[in-house]
């Protein structure tokens, strides 16, 4: 197809989100960026790109936004549903507040962002959804305990629908990334969970650029569409748990 194709990414005002903007931009792509801090998505000034203020609990705005920008550039072909939030801490002193707030964003926001575009993927025969899990939904953390359980949710949910779609020809990837340098550690409140955390990143030699993430969903997405990556599980060499 020469007219390349809209790709659609939440959380896309910083780390792995803003990364795949880019990627996808600079492969030719028009991207819908979505993300709560709009002035980081309209600073970075990428061409044919629509930024919408979105909070992805909140389905209306989310399908608003996806409405403009398919009437603009034609349908999504690509959603990448990566906001989340991570406040990690372990369970005793954690505010409750904080597990509403994980669930409500890495669980229901998912399912909000894989829905405003799901049905019109089917109805086309052709999408890709790539769905934003971590390490942390396959493996479990003393100090993840409610974040180690979105993400399981997360993985649950996409084995289902990639089950599901695969009949409409629609891919499903997970990316399941280990440490990585991005804006994660600032939804860490916890000072001693923050503190540990930050000790082993340096203990592994530092985490992976939010780069090589991106480069890797955009290789996954070029694949004809009868090819699908299933998950993507990154994590630098030295990170062994």
């Amino acid at each position: 197809m020469s007219q390349k194709q809209l790709v659609a990414v939440t959380g896309a005002s910083s780390g792995i989100g803003e990364a795949t903007a880019r990627a996808f931009s600079a492969a030719g792509h028009p991207v819908l960026m979505m993300a709560r801090r709009i002035d980081r998505m309209e600073a970075m000034g990428l061409p044919n790109t629509i930024c919408a203020q979105v909070d992805v609990r909140d389905r209306d705005q989310i399908n608003e936004a996806v409405a403009s920008a398919e009437a603009e550039y034609g349908p999504v072909d690509m959603m990448f549903a990566n906001a989340g939030v991570a406040r990690l801490a372990k369970i005793d002193r954690q505010p409750p507040e904080e597990w509403d707030e994980m669930i409500d964003i890495n669980t229901k926001g998912v399912l909000n962002t894989v829905k405003s575009v799901m049905n019109g993927m089917m109805e086309r025969r052709r999408g890709t959804l790539v769905i934003m899990s971590s390490i942390a939904g396959r493996k479990v953390y003393p100090d993840h305990t409610v974040y180690c359980g979105t993400k399981y949710f997360v993985h649950g949910i996409a084995e289902s629908l990639r089950e599901f779609l695969s009949d409409f020809d629609v891919r499903v990837i997970v990316l399941s990334p280990g440490v990585i340098e991005t804006e994660v550690l600032t939804g860490v409140l916890d000072e001693q969970t923050l503190a540990e955390y930050k000790a082993n990143k340096v203990k592994i030699g530092g985490g992976i650029s939010a780069d090589i993430c991106a480069e890797l969903i955009l290789n996954a997405y070029n694949l004809p569409q009868k090819a699908l990556v299933q998950e993507i599980c990154l994590t630098p060499t030295r990170q062994r748990y």
